[in-house]
């Protein structure tokens, strides 16, 4: 039997963001940061604003980017981009916090950064897989929680950025796709 292979789309499959490793993370931080600066930090502050913001801008970004990817790698990979940026900035929210607190700052090898890191394995992971780290406890292991977290999710959209970097280069942009499936019409056309 000879199958025929399916005629390629000019608008490739896009969307699928809540598969993404690096959306589920930042939901989480989303989550996370309402909760922690709900509780620790005044609900009058221009920082508690700010800080929900920078968490909701870097999970939106994701799925943002995700839905346009059909159309345009250039608008998401600038959209990835922002979340990172957007994740950076919350990063240097949750450092001042514990500088400006006295608090400790967990090195990558602490024994409770290890065991918040360890969680990033877990099946169905949810904020509901850090609520005790964030809820019950001190505001140094719900800040540090955070920055573990947070470093994962910039981990995953820095090897994002350089998959979407990859497959721009090899197999270009929506234009390209569109310049040569017009050249095909008319080829076919004459």
């Amino acid at each position: 039997m000879d199958e025929k292979k399916p005629k390629p789309t000019l608008i490739p499959p896009h969307g699928g963001y809540r598969n993404l490793k690096s959306y589920q993370t930042t939901e989480i931080i989303y989550d996370a940061t309402v909760i922690f600066c709900d509780k620790f930090i005044g609900k009058r502050s221009r920082t508690h604003d700010q800080m929900v913001q920078a968490a909701r801008s870097g999970k939106q970004n994701i799925a943002e980017g995700s839905m346009v990817s059909g159309t345009s790698k250039k608008t998401e990979l600038k959209l990835v981009g922002v979340a990172r940026a957007s994740l950076e900035e919350l990063l240097l929210d949750y450092n001042d916090f514990l500088r400006q607190k006295g608090l400790l700052l967990w090195e990558k090898s602490h024994e409770q950064a290890q065991a918040i890191r360890k969680l990033a394995w877990e099946k169905n992971r949810s904020y509901g897989t850090y609520k005790a780290y964030v809820e019950k406890e001190s505001p140094e292991v719900a800040a540090n929680t955070l920055i573990c977290l947070i470093h994962q999710a910039n981990y995953l959209l820095d090897q994002q950025l350089r998959q979407l970097e990859k497959q721009f280069l090899e197999e270009g942009g929506f234009t390209e796709r569109l310049y040569h499936a017009r050249q095909q019409a008319k080829g076919k056309a004459s």
